[in-house]
């Protein structure tokens, strides 16, 4: 006879690792793959035994309402293709504990996509079936639905009352296969209440991913702390809803258990630039521009953490204060083009992880792991995210075990043919830019007969195509880069 455990036990099970055990969720961006010198990050720059939960960012929804692959060149094996989905979830053998979890949508995707399939029963099931069949055809543990945000952004006043429609839908059909459900949501509260029915998602989800960051940033004209624990002292207006404190009690109150939260920190930095080199470098200090761009991520206004360790271990002038009230620091530096930068560091997980416990969270989670200080230059190897778990946990990450070592990878990518010349849209696979219109890119792939095939991917309304980061990015983001970056799309 067969035994059938409860959906709900299957759930726990993936989702809670061991007893006593709070789960740490890292996010993997996986465009860091192209990015340069220290700041390149591959599958395989992933440790294993940090996490509980690896979230591989991010699938996308195609024209058809089918679920979609955004880089197939580096993620699906195909025409001499990189494999990452099936490297990503390979890491399972070396920790058979891990949970491995497809992250569908992003920022750059949009609403007004999700919210036309989230719309009725068949363009739903349309969508469902896709995930499931990706899902398991690459071996992913479940989906992670990171639609930002339902009735924003282009959506409509329905996409409340549908996103619980599309969440039912995905939670039976996952479950049904031993997979688990996830969602990454605001914690804004003017976006919360027009886009979450709170209970209606609790009834859903095994595990909430609370982006408890970029509550402020170079779209302010002054200086904040994107990602402060409490209330800012001399905080008016809504800025008092803009800090983590707040947000956690308010998914509380509003009806999500506390045990499937968990609270997001951000391995990287909300940058601005002064507008003068004067003493006034406090939070709201006067600054209409982001901050110059970094080595790595190469995006203006966002430093990631390794980049800002980095550039503080190296030169002497950055200055760290903490603000009166606040647990968390910032950094400025007067020399370095009048950089200010809010972000977190070791001391300041350690509070965050302490006050997620006495909430009586599910854990921690981190956007992203591959600006952690991974090369270990300022310290260990991704201190931040060691740090929050084991604050979290109250000891020592443990040793995970892992399979049996094979002689043969089968994740392992094929041997890769000599690349076709270049041709009017691809100079390589993968990401290609427009150099004359940055609002697409186009996604290159090697076809049977040794030419490139382009698909054109179109950025969200509000966003421009970043050559420098191989992502579509915030407009004033782009456009602030300058050396004729998309000079035909910007003011």
């Amino acid at each position: 006879m067969k035994l059938l455990v409860p959906l709900s036990l299957l759930a726990l099970a993936l989702a809670v690792t061991a007893a006593n055990d709070g789960l740490m969720v890292c996010y993997y961006g996986s465009w860091a793959v192209y990015r340069r010198g220290n700041g390149k990050f591959d599958v395989e720059a992933i440790d294993p035994a940090i996490c509980t939960h690896l979230m591989f960012g991010f699938a996308g929804l195609g024209s058809d309402n089918k679920i979609k692959v955004l880089d197939p060149w580096n993620e699906l094996c195909k025409d001499s293709g990189k494999c990452a989905y099936n490297r990503f979830t390979a890491l399972k053998a070396r920790n058979t504990n891990l949970v491995t979890i497809l992250a569908v949508g992003g920022w750059n995707e949009g609403s007004p996509k999700y919210s036309t399939m989230s719309s009725s029963a068949s363009t739903r099931k349309i969508f469902v079936d896709s995930s499931i069949e990706l899902l398991k055809e690459h071996n992913f543990d479940g989906l992670d639905m990171d639609w930002e945000y339902p009735t924003q952004r282009g959506g409509k006043p329905e996409d409340k009352v549908n996103f619980i429609s599309l969440l039912s839908d995905l939670s039976t059909a996952l479950h049904a296969n031993n997979m688990i459900l996830t969602a990454a949501v605001s914690a804004g509260k003017l976006t919360i209440d027009p886009a979450y029915d709170i209970p209606g998602m609790a009834k859903h989800l095994d595990i909430v991913n609370l982006m408890a960051y970029d509550l402020h940033g170079a779209w302010d004209p002054y200086t904040h702390h994107q990602s402060g624990l409490y209330q800012y002292p001399d905080d008016t207006g809504d800025n008092v809803y803009l800090n983590q404190d707040f947000a956690v009690r308010y998914w509380i109150d509003g009806g999500m258990p506390s045990t499937k939260i968990v609270l997001g920190v951000p391995l990287y930095g909300r940058c601005w630039k002064l507008d003068s080199n004067t003493e006034e470098h406090g939070y709201y200090a006067p600054a209409r521009n982001p901050g110059p761009a970094g080595p790595y991520t190469r995006t203006p206004g966002f430093l990631g953490y390794n980049e800002i360790c980095e550039f503080q271990k190296k030169e002497n002038n950055w200055v760290v204060e903490i603000a009166p009230g606040m647990k968390e620091p910032y950094t400025y530096s007067y020399s370095h083009s009048r950089i200010w930068c809010s972000y977190d560091d070791h001391d300041s997980c350690v509070e965050k992880a302490n006050y997620a416990k006495s909430k009586n969270l599910a854990g921690m989670m981190v956007w992203s792991i591959e600006t952690d200080d991974f090369h270990g230059i300022c310290g260990r190897p991704f201190d931040l995210i060691k740090t929050l778990r084991e604050t979290f946990t109250g000891g020592d990450i443990p040793t995970p075990p892992t399979l049996p070592t094979t002689t043969i990878d089968p994740s392992a990518p094929p041997t890769t043919a000599p690349l076709p010349p270049p041709d009017d849209n691809c100079s390589r696979p993968g990401i290609n830019a427009d150099p004359e219109n940055c609002h697409h890119y186009y996604l290159c792939t090697v076809s049977v007969d040794n030419t490139y095939s382009a698909q054109e991917e179109l950025c969200a309304a509000g966003t421009l195509f970043n050559p420098n980061a191989s992502i579509c990015d915030w407009e004033d983001a782009v456009c602030a880069i300058g050396s004729g970056i998309c000079k035909n799309d910007c003011p």
